[in-house]
């Protein structure tokens, strides 16, 4: 079989490990945003929680959570689909990552605007969805992106659970062709073919939300 005819095969493979990262991704993106802005309304209670849950979150494997997911629930009468079991582990554990990301691009933003719009009369809700999240969610493009590509690469855990992404068909495929070599370079292939797509559609993003004049006034 030809290189073509692996990365052909493989491409099913290639629909579920979009599927997973951009599942994970966004519980990812959706909890760190949540509890960074929880965390930047100084409430002392929850932000004790919030720094309890990224603790524990940034210190468990992922693969060791997904098996507690997805083979420690049912023992309590709950038995999650894989697409979530994978989202209740990756993406609780991106959250984690997103969480101490957002909280530092929120220190960056100049503390004169926050005092200034509060000046103006705005609630400290209103500063924080209008002034403080905008600014904030440009400062950590960067992190997010590296955030990202770590969910991309943890997203061969999937086939532990049963979804066919890719890792999965490459092991089915080795063993009917006895190419691993082969295979799993197309493995690679696909996957760098991946985060690079991943990567445009992040600066597309960046792009079309940059403030004019805004890297010359860095300068």
């Amino acid at each position: 079989m030809s290189l073509l005819g692996i990365l052909l095969e493989l491409g099913n493979g290639v629909f579920y490990t979009v599927i997973v990262t951009l599942v994970c991704s966004i519980t990812g993106f959706t909890v760190g945003l949540l509890l960074a802005s929880l965390y930047r309304l100084a409430i002392g209670s929850v932000c004790f929680l919030i720094d309890v849950y990224t603790y524990i979150f940034r210190g468990v494997p992922v693969l060791v959570l997904l098996f507690m997911v997805y083979f420690g629930l049912p023992g309590f009468g709950i038995k999650p689909p894989p697409l979530m079991a994978m989202a209740l582990s990756l993406g609780l554990v991106a959250g984690a990552y997103l969480t101490e990301v957002f909280r530092g691009a929120f220190s960056s933003i100049d503390p004169g605007e926050v005092l200034a719009a509060q000046a103006m009369g705005m609630s400290r809700i209103q500063v924080l969805r209008y002034i403080e999240i905008p600014q904030m969610l440009r400062f950590s493009v960067p992190g997010m992106v590296n955030e990202f590509t770590s969910v991309l690469k943890y997203s061969p855990f999937a086939y532990t659970v049963g979804i066919p992404e890719i890792t999965k068909q490459a092991m089915t495929l080795t063993a009917t062709t006895l190419k691993g070599i082969d295979v799993y370079f197309a493995v690679g292939v696909l996957y760098f073919v991946i985060y690079r797509i991943l990567l445009l559609g992040v600066q597309f993003i960046q792009k079309h939300y940059e403030i004019p004049g805004m890297e010359e006034a860095a300068v």
